[in-house]
């Protein structure tokens, strides 16, 4: 495990389109909001390039992506926005370079493949949580809970955590998941790292609860959930009624005998808490309480 330095004022930041493409209106009050809390940034050079559903071709954005790591002045890399394409980019990475040049990356939604194929290639922690596109809408204690996590070496905690058990217990091991689509996307590649001994979270966005109970079934299918410590279901948006999805996430994860903690606010809801990929936690859903065991960030 690798841990990035934490983020001071003052630093550096980058901001990369590893997926979807954006307009400048897009990002630039994210831009205002961390100038303000005291970063200065630097905007890759092809972030606003655009061919048809992607930020340009897959050269420029993984030169984009790659030369922020190379790039010693920056302390942290920000993703604009999600969409898709990020999963093009991960053949091709240089983790050898990411392994040897370790530093802050957030992102969620279609970054979720980016990040879990950094953390299980090089052992870097990173960071599931808001992208430039909406951190000027961020409540306040969103962003404090991001601050916390990439820029204090005291380790974080929820207590009580948001949302509502499904099922009580205990549970400790490391965190992982995130957006429930692209952890599908990831089966089968050497990019996913095994959730044995984990605990997992997922959230996703317009997907029919059909189409989760495919993703879900998918999962168990493949082996993937065998051994998993607990579970934390994120935001729903636009899938369809909260008690349809949590009609569901018992019908499959009861019989794991593990703790469920539902409707914790991550992923594309406005709260969009973060969650670093790696750090062993321990779950409480007795108590609805998530208490990391060390800091994310050196």
């Amino acid at each position: 495990m690798i841990k990035p330095s934490k983020l001071k004022p003052g630093d550096a930041v980058g901001v990369v389109s590893p997926a979807g493409p954006v307009n400048p209106s897009d990002l630039e009050a994210g831009f205002h909001f961390l100038k303000a809390k005291g970063f200065t940034v630097h905007v890759a050079p092809h972030v606003y390039d655009r061919q048809e559903y992607l930020a340009g071709n897959d050269e420029d954005r993984l030169s984009d992506l790659q030369d922020m790591f190379r790039n010693t002045e920056i302390k942290a890399i920000f993703c604009s926005r999600g969409g898709y394409g990020s999963l093009r980019l991960l053949d091709r990475i240089d983790y050898d370079l990411i392994r040897k040049n370790p530093k802050i990356i957030v992102g969620y939604s279609d970054m979720t493949a980016l990040l879990t194929a950094i953390f299980k290639k090089t052992g870097l922690i990173t960071f599931h949580g808001p992208m430039v596109k909406g951190l000027s809408s961020l409540p306040e204690m969103a962003w404090r809970n991001l601050a916390q996590m990439i820029s204090s070496e005291q380790p974080a905690s929820f207590s009580p955590m948001g949302g509502y058990p499904l099922r009580g217990g205990k549970a400790t091991g490391p965190i992982m998941g995130g957006n429930l689509s692209l952890i599908c996307r990831l089966l089968g590649t050497p990019f996913m790292p095994s959730l044995a001994g984990c605990i997992l979270f997922i959230e996703d966005r317009g997907e029919a609860l059909y189409r989760l109970d495919r993703m879900l079934t998918h999962l168990t299918l493949s082996g993937s959930l065998e051994g998993i410590k607990g579970l934390i279901t994120g935001q729903f948006i636009d899938c369809g009624e909260t008690v349809a999805i949590d009609r569901l996430i018992k019908e499959r994860f009861t019989p794991m005998n593990i703790p469920v903690a539902a409707g914790f606010p991550l992923g594309h809801g406005p709260e969009n808490t973060t969650l670093p990929l790696g750090i062993s936690a321990e779950l409480d859903t007795d108590v609805m309480a998530l208490s990391f065991l060390e800091s994310a960030v050196i």
